[in-house]
């Protein structure tokens, strides 16, 4: 008989990123670091992070935090792994039959402003990131990754965890380096631990990729 053990499933959205979204600001910079101490001493097997260069920027700097414990200056580093499952797209563009009927005009229209590309190939990517980062895993061992993406990708796995109609996605936000962890273990509902926890980040740090109004 195959035996399953749990997965921890640790989700970070990007720091925060210049206009043009080429590299991270010194805040996101920061944001990175004060992660990866936070990471630091708990068993993260691997890190998979959206290609993008603000999300490869964010992982290497949390696995630079992760390796520097005294007690795994000996062990390997954690590996990184470049994911396209892991980027920015929509993972489920919905008809507006499936939307609240006063809130179907809003969204549609948010879904409009982007491109064929992304609307395209999203949902194909999403189903793909659910193979990948979601269910127990194959042995005796629990295991502890950490992904590091795009805010839509983070509400889709979310709203997957809870078992959340396709386009509940929309409506979930996800701060600049925050983080949320999801247990999916045998015979168990998958289970949010936690979600957009700031807990690490200075007051001058929290929110950023958060709309204004959102903000408590």
């Amino acid at each position: 008989m195959t035996t399953t053990a749990a997965r921890y499933l640790y989700l970070t959205r990007h720091g925060e990123a210049s206009p043009d979204e080429t590299e991270l600001t010194a805040n996101g910079r920061r944001q990175a670091v004060l992660l990866g101490e936070r990471l630091r001493g708990h068993p993260i097997s691997a890190i998979h992070h959206s290609p993008l260069p603000r999300a490869a920027q964010t992982a290497h700097l949390i696995a630079e935090q992760l390796t520097e414990r005294p007690e795994a200056q000996e062990a390997p580093e954690v590996p990184l792994h470049p994911s396209e499952p892991a980027g920015d797209y929509l993972p489920y563009v919905p008809d507006r039959s499936e939307l609240p009927a006063d809130t179907a005009d809003a969204l549609l229209g948010f879904l409009a402003q982007f491109p064929p590309e992304a609307r395209d190939h999203g949902p194909a990517l999403a189903r793909e990131a659910q193979a990948l980062f979601t269910g127990p895993v194959p042995g005796d061992e629990p295991r502890h990754e950490l992904v590091v993406t795009h805010n839509f990708l983070i509400g889709w796995l979310v709203r997957a965890a809870l078992d959340a109609p396709d386009w509940r996605w929309l409506g979930l936000n996800h701060a600049n380096a925050a983080l949320t962890v999801i247990r999916y273990a045998p015979g168990r509902l998958s289970s949010v631990l936690f979600y957009n926890d700031m807990s690490h980040l200075p007051a001058d740090l929290c929110w950023t990729g958060f709309p204004l109004e959102l903000r408590v």
